[in-house]
């Protein structure tokens, strides 16, 4: 899995709330204008990259360094963003200006243990837009199946294959806590339930 850490900081005082995922996401699609994988957002199906939470998580002041990770399993994808951040001097997000201090290339060998760095998000009902909680219902077997079914998709739509596991995909966890992280879309606010984990070990 490859990775890119890119380092930034604001032109100018921009309040955190401004920025969130979906600007994220936004970001990272303009940097594809111009490459063969321009057309990624309008692929249907995964599109197999994620990207960190930007951290610290506080307020961007300027001369202040935050940096973002980006990962997938598709190095020419995760190279391609690496030499736009390393070719231009600023980033976007929520149209505000962020210099592009540095750029790293960089891959992590795989363990049999894993620390959420953001919330684990799962749905309890995807279409009716309900998402899993664990104080309102506390059914650990179901988290558990839904996080394997999700992997085991990702992982068969990427490798076209069938794999299967007959058994969860962690089998030691430690649940630290659940949070409700407040989403603006369009000028509307949604309240995605996700939890954090102090480890998670592989079966």
């Amino acid at each position: 899995m490859m990775r890119v850490l890119v380092e930034f900081s604001p032109v100018k005082y921009v309040p955190f709330h401004k920025v969130n995922k979906h600007t994220v996401q936004g970001m990272l699609y303009s940097h594809l204008i111009g490459t063969k994988y321009e057309d990624l957002h309008k692929k249907k199906g995964f599109k197999f990259f994620t990207f960190s939470d930007i951290f610290p998580a506080r307020d961007f002041y300027p001369g202040k360094k935050y940096h973002l990770i980006v990962s997938s399993p598709i190095r020419g994808l995760v190279e391609t963003w690496y030499y736009s951040f390393r070719n231009r001097k600023y980033l976007y997000l929520s149209d505000e200006p962020f210099h592009i201090l540095n750029a790293k290339l960089f891959s992590l060998p795989l363990r049999n243990s894993f620390i959420s760095g953001s919330p684990v998000v799962v749905y309890e009902d995807s279409r009716g837009n309900r998402y899993f909680s664990f104080q309102r219902n506390g059914d650990m077997n179901f988290f558990l199946r839904r996080i394997t079914e999700n992997a085991l998709k990702r992982y068969n739509a990427f490798h076209n294959d069938e794999f299967y596991l007959d058994e969860p995909i962690f089998d030691r966890f430690l649940l630290k806590k659940e949070v409700s992280v407040k989403v603006k879309i369009d000028n509307d606010d949604f309240d995605i339930i996700g939890t954090d984990w102090g480890l998670l070990g592989l079966s």
